[in-house]
């Protein structure tokens, strides 16, 4: 992580957010990334909640609900400072106190593509916790999917948005709730083999090995489902990268930054083991998709070091394969286009590396061969037809 960071722009308040950055001074306008054609494949459904969503679900819950979520609170989560909170607070106070009906998860599917959608976001994967659905909102699987699926095939109509339903563990859970959930998947697939293509894990990683759901990811290879899963998100050993790709065999990994910290580290034999790791998971095909906005780093990195120290800026030199997104857009304040737009102006990534990452998010897409070769044809002919005058090799912001 040795490359200075654009002058001005060391951390996300200082980084430039007008339209007027152009490429005249090196930085691409902000409606190249809006018209950049994109997939979306980390995304939690309920980080999607918009503002009117989430208050009128507070207001209908009311006192009985066991001190819901209130205005003031509200008004602070949509409040995103430099030193943001994080987001596990609402997305459990939705399983827990404000979401009661399958409409609720309809409602959330409906409103994150038409929004996706309005990004340029052609197709999305976006994960869904159907164990606190059914333990804590009263929302059994079969309910859930069903209304979830309605809502993405009405959205493709609407808006020509595709996308996938990634149920997830809680990992927060034990690992029989885990290998329960991924039953439900199982036992549910006929009929809805183009809405749920695989599996993930999320929630708090801390002290939640990978490992403990091993079994989980075994049934559903063994039933084709692809897999990925959360791991090396806030400051988490690496080894959770290396137990997610070595035993739980997933396809993706979804954010996995501190197998930069191991590789570049002092330890040299862990250093080896780190990019042995990174070597495999090249090999593999394995995508990282990786947050811009990940709350994690916003807290523990100083603002002006920030877009210098990140490790998502040493990732590609590394060799791993990375793909932004935006994980819980309304939450974080971000949306595609700006999650795109963070890679270039804040992390220093030039219009060439953005192609590559534009590519990687449709290799990790989990849809047929077929598709996604047409989609690479049209999404390069898309992004060169963007190219600004000066060439794909634009001057680096940083």
């Amino acid at each position: 992580m040795s490359a200075a960071p654009p002058p001005g722009q060391g951390g996300p308040a200082s980084a430039p957010s007008s339209a007027s950055s152009g490429s005249s001074s090196g930085v691409l306008p902000d409606a190249f990334f809006v018209a950049l054609p994109k997939v979306e494949l980390h995304c939690h459904l309920l980080g999607t909640v918009q503002r009117p969503t989430l208050t009128a679900w507070a207001r209908r819950a009311g006192p009985a609900a066991g001190a819901p979520i209130g205005e003031r609170e509200i008004e602070a989560f949509y409040t995103r400072g430099e030193k943001p909170v994080g987001v596990l607070r609402v997305l459990r106070a939705l399983e827990r106190q404000l979401m009661r009906h399958a409409d609720d998860l309809a409602r959330l599917t409906r409103e994150y593509l038409a929004a996706a959608a309005a990004e340029n976001v052609r197709h999305a994967e976006f994960f869904w916790n159907p164990t606190g659905a059914a333990r804590d909102s009263g929302i059994g699987y079969r309910d859930g999917l069903v209304a979830i699926a309605q809502a993405m095939r009405e959205a493709e109509r609407a808006h020509g948005i595709t996308s996938r339903l990634v149920p997830a563990i809680d990992r927060e859970g034990t690992p029989a709730e885990a290998l329960e959930m991924v039953r439900w998947v199982v036992a549910n697939r006929a009929g809805f083999e183009d809405v749920v293509a695989g599996i993930g894990m999320d929630y708090r990683e801390t002290d939640r090995p990978p490992e403990l759901f091993a079994e989980a990811y075994v049934l559903a290879r063994r039933h084709g489902l692809r897999t990925t899963a959360h791991a090396g998100e806030f400051g988490c050993p690496w080894a959770h990268v290396r137990t997610s790709v070595e035993v739980l065999g997933v396809d993706r990994i979804d954010h996995g930054y501190t197998v930069v910290d191991a590789a570049s580290g002092a330890d040299a034999a862990e250093a080896a083991a780190a990019r042995d790791l990174i070597e495999r998971c090249r090999e593999r095909g394995v995508v990282f998709t990786v947050v811009p906005t990940n709350s994690y780093y916003l807290r523990t990195l100083p603002s002006e070091r920030w877009a210098l120290d990140h490790p998502i800026r040493a990732m590609p030199a590394l060799g791993l394969a990375i793909h932004p997104n935006t994980d819980d857009p309304t939450l974080h304040h971000v949306t595609p286009s700006q999650a795109w737009r963070k890679m270039h102006a804040d992390f220093g990534f030039d219009a060439a590396a953005l192609r590559r990452f534009m590519l990687h998010g449709i290799d990790g897409a989990w849809v047929d061969a077929g598709l996604r070769a047409r989609w690479r044809r049209a999404f390069c002919a898309e992004f060169d037809a963007l190219r600004p005058a000066g060439g794909i090799e634009t001057e680096r912001p940083g």
